[in-house]
């Protein structure tokens, strides 16, 4: 246990342990719905890599983790040799490279193969909002300040900044539904307008259904 703790904590496992912690306090944030597993899909492109086609969450998390590993059974092994001095930084170096070759090579094997399970889709963004019906989330709604839950597509809800111009014909307060109709970029924040529900049509009543005529039994 104590050569496993040494290990963990010398040159070069120390930097993907460090890295793995970040890695799965990410994931644990994905569980509890604070962060989306797509929020560095438009920020990296991993395709130059060999290693795109999946989520880049994904994709660098598998990495870490074998890095890790592999950094780890260099390190113990390199313990266990008693080398000191120059011959051991540069082993520590060779170390390093040797665990993020070896993570890149079982990443990209592994991208290779499922790579097909994974929708080429873009990236949600948050103009997917823009025309849909929010829910107010604090008292007022003013030109600095104000937040709202809206619903996705696909169900999911999120919490947005939004703004009301000023002067405002009707308030908006907590509870009050509002319409998203556009999106600051500078700010990043919605403009709402207060909105009715009772003039949404919804959607159109289905046809009445023609009664089938019988056809009377003839008696004998």
């Amino acid at each position: 246990m104590q050569e496993f703790l040494t290990a963990t904590q010398s040159f070069p496992t120390v930097l993907f342990s460090a890295a793995l912690v970040v890695v799965i306090a990410f994931w644990l944030l994905v569980l509890a719905g604070a962060a989306d597993h797509h929020s560095f899909d438009a920020d990296l492109d991993t395709g130059l890599a060999g290693i795109g086609g999946v989520p880049v969450t994904v994709s660098v998390s598998v990495m870490v983790a074998v890095g890790w590993f592999s950094a780890l059974t260099g390190s113990v092994l390199l313990h266990r040799g008693h080398t000191t001095g120059t011959v051991r930084a540069a082993l520590a170096c060779g170390i390093l490279v040797g665990a993020l070759l070896i993570a890149w090579a079982v990443v990209r094997l592994l991208v290779r193969h499922f790579r097909r399970f994974f929708a080429d889709q873009p990236p949600p963004s948050r103009q997917d909002f823009l025309g849909r019906v929010c829910t107010i989330r604090t008292g007022s709604v003013g030109t600095d300040f104000g937040q709202a839950e809206v619903a996705a597509a696909d169900g999911s809800t999120a919490i947005v900044q939004v703004r009301q111009l000023a002067p405002a014909d009707d308030a908006l307060s907590a509870g009050s539904p509002g319409l998203l109709y556009a999106y600051d970029e500078a700010g990043e924040f919605f403009w709402v307008s207060p909105y009715d529900r009772a003039l949404d049509p919804g959607p159109p009543p289905a046809p009445p259904r023609t009664p089938r005529r019988t056809r009377p039994r003839r008696t004998a």
